[in-house]
């Protein structure tokens, strides 16, 4: 088995909940060692269920996995210096706490940090950021996707705006996090020096308005919901068929005709109506009737491979147990197991340091005695860590 593209380099995670843990798993697939050190209360997300499985939430498991678990007290001066003593050597610092949490344990990166540790990297996760007129401020997904506009362009037409069903603010900017660190390690390379980056919620959310920040950008015209519509693509909608729906697009003008073709009606794509996109976009409502009634007697998911045969963009909407059971999604290795536990694949696949999964969602605290140890503590020291409540081993009440 590979040791993976990251093997060696180590990283010391205090993040919790979404963004920060997703990007320490992508970087504990690919081989790294992240130690994720939770406070005596564990990560709330262990307790975000049911459904539970040996003790641990599917929301957890979902973006824990390839990590150790220590249970630090780090608002304590015994748990800093815990702490100090794991980032001698450490690679990665990565956090969400709120904006100035570490300047006021004695820990800001260009005071404490970067002058301990030179080559250190410290990821930073907020929601707003530190300073600016909502700086400060914690940051959730849902909420972020409203400050952000992502809501206003997502529902119906006629109805209000609808918070996007996956958590894709906080996915992304664990994605951003995993970019970014990745840019410094290489930089690194050159200058032999760490860095600070901060990465928000807010930033990565505004970054994902495309095509309609830059539709207002150009016409200065703000965006409208359009249900599954495109804003600037005709056809491009979600159509019923007599079992699934069906999303057809058609992004150029010989994939329109080839659509045309296969649903038996060559002659309207040579209908000046449609002729190109942007006749398209001034007929949708007239194009639209057509293409509803075309597909309304087709079986759903047979027309979606048909058109995709044909070279037109389709896809059957599936749900997501038929996603997860999917003949390509097993041969894509888009769904994982071992030892009872089952999570979604890993999507960067490199072909010589290939990622792997090399160790099951950590129970809380499990780790703690052997990560102290490989740091140099003695086995009285870790007795008395515990004892002393700096190190836990059982979850704190909240």
């Amino acid at each position: 088995m590979s040791g993976g593209a990251l093997d060696g380099l180590k990283v010391i995670d205090l993040s919790r909940v979404l963004g920060g843990p997703y990007c320490t798993q992508i970087l504990g697939d690919h081989g790294a060692d992240v130690i994720k050190i939770e406070p005596p209360q564990g990560d709330e997300t262990r307790d975000w269920g049911p459904p539970f499985q040996d003790g641990l939430s599917a929301y957890f498991s979902g973006v824990n996995r390839n990590k150790r678990s220590l249970a630090l007290d780090v608002g304590s001066e015994a748990g800093r210096a815990v702490l100090l003593r794991l980032l001698d050597g450490a690679d990665v610092l990565i956090e969400n706490f709120k904006s100035g949490t570490m300047e006021k344990w004695g820990l800001g990166y260009d005071a404490v940090l970067a002058k301990r540790f030179p080559r250190l990297i410290h990821c930073r996760i907020t929601g707003f950021g530190g300073d600016g007129p909502m700086g400060g401020f914690p940051g959730y997904d849902a909420m972020v996707q409203a400050w952000t506009g992502l809501i206003a362009v997502n529902g119906p037409a006629a109805g209000d705006p609808v918070r996007l069903g996956v958590p894709v603010v906080d996915l992304g900017t664990g994605l951003n996090a995993a970019i970014g660190i990745l840019m410094a390690v290489n930089e690194r390379h050159r200058s032999g020096k760490g860095q600070f980056l901060e990465v928000t919620l807010y930033d990565a959310a505004i970054a994902l308005l495309h095509p309609h920040a830059p539709n207002w950008f150009m016409s200065g015209k703000p965006p409208r919901r359009a249900g599954n519509a495109h804003p600037n693509i005709v056809p491009y909608d979600l159509y019923p068929t007599k079992t699934r729906l069906v999303l057809i697009g058609a992004g150029n003008d010989p994939q329109f005709r080839k659509l045309c073709e296969v649903l038996g009606r060559p002659d309207l794509g040579k209908d000046a109506r449609f002729k190109t996109n942007q006749d398209r976009n001034a007929n949708r409502a007239a194009l639209d009737k057509e293409l509803r009634a075309l597909v309304a007697e087709t079986e759903g998911e047979e027309l979606a491979m048909r058109l995709m045969q044909a070279g037109v963009p389709a896809g059957a909407a599936l749900e997501v147990p038929d996603v997860l059971e999917h003949p390509h999604a097993k041969h894509r290795e888009m769904t994982i197991a071992k030892d009872g536990y089952r999570g979604t694949g890993m999507p960067v696949k490199l072909a010589r340091t290939k990622p792997s999964l090399r160790r099951l969602p950590p129970q809380f605290g499990a780790d703690g005695r052997a990560v102290l140890a490989e740091a140099g503590y003695a086995k009285a020291e870790i007795d008395s860590l515990i004892a002393a409540g700096t190190v836990a081993e059982t979850r704190r009440t909240r």
